[in-house]
């Protein structure tokens, strides 16, 4: 399953989770003269990024929305980036936060779990209701894909709506979703013990965070929040179980890390792996393995 791929390269390779939110404000002018088109530039970023961590890290996010901001050209880079993965045998997850109903979920399934735009994972929002991953769970079922679903998230406004009180136990609406998540998702365990169906968790509130471990013990977690975000790796590794159960989500600290050297637009590259090995060294000392 695809679950027990994933938990064994976190036990190889750690739990960094490279996001390649590729922003052309984020790509060295050199490198932005180099190529004409959209697609290009964005695609040899990624690449050679990827060509420089990919012996370090489990996996790669990719937020949509960087790219469908560029149009066609954007999303050409987005496809040519997650077939390189593929081609690689790197795990990819697709960052698209889609939570529709219906025939129209069926085709986001289709169009992201099939053809052009296929990765291993991706995001959705249950908001709508659960009947949101009924379209998602034929491909979850074949072993070979997974979900990670909102829970609680990194920010401010999460208290807007997660943190309201629901009844008939007055508790967190994040732990409704979260039961009823963990109930659906029993069906789709790994021999590893986590399920194909996890979870969005912010690494910001540490507050919760031993409490969610606990009662999600067989939920695997997308860990957003690492860096510019504010969380450190005292606190995320607070959502892991011996080490594993989760991934933590570097973007921006990773992409732009050689925007704080001199020679950084030569070597943005090697500048990226250089704050991967940090950022692993920072969890590596709290994960308690």
């Amino acid at each position: 399953m695809i679950i027990d791929r994933l938990f064994n390269e976190v036990e190889k390779k750690g739990n960094v989770c490279v996001g390649l939110d590729t922003h052309l404000d984020y790509i060295p002018v050199n490198l932005k003269e180099k190529y004409q088109d959209i697609d290009e530039v964005l695609f040899e970023f990624n690449k050679e990024i990827i060509d420089k961590t990919h012996d370090l890290v489990p996996v790669y996010k990719l937020q949509i929305a960087y790219y469908e901001a560029y149009g066609i050209k954007g999303l050409l880079g987005y496809k040519k980036t997650i077939e390189y993965l593929r081609s690689i045998k790197k795990i990819t997850i697709g960052d698209i936060k889609r939570g529709d109903i219906s025939s129209t979920a069926e085709m986001y399934a289709k169009a992201h779990f099939e053809g052009e735009f296929e990765v291993d994972f991706i995001t959705l929002n249950p908001y709508l209701g659960f009947d949101t991953l009924t379209p998602f769970l034929k491909y979850i079922e074949s072993g070979e894909k997974g979900v990670f679903v909102l829970l609680r998230t990194s920010n401010p406004g999460a208290k807007d709506i997660q943190y309201l009180k629901v009844s008939p136990k007055d508790e967190y609406l994040y732990y409704i979703i979260g039961d009823k998540l963990n109930e659906i998702g029993a069906k789709y365990r790994g021999s590893c013990g986590y399920s194909s169906i996890g979870a969005v968790v912010g690494g910001t509130h540490v507050e919760e965070a031993k409490e969610i471990r606990n009662r999600y013990k067989n939920m695997f977690f997308l860990i957003p929040g690492y860096g510019h975000q504010g969380a450190t790796g005292k606190d995320v590794s607070l959502y892991l179980n011996n080490g594993n159960g989760g991934i933590i989500n570097s973007s921006r600290g990773i992409i732009t890390a050689y925007k704080n050297y001199e020679d950084g637009n030569q070597r943005f590259a090697d500048y990226a792996r250089k704050a991967v090995l940090e950022m692993k060294e920072d969890i590596d000392s709290e994960r308690g393995v």
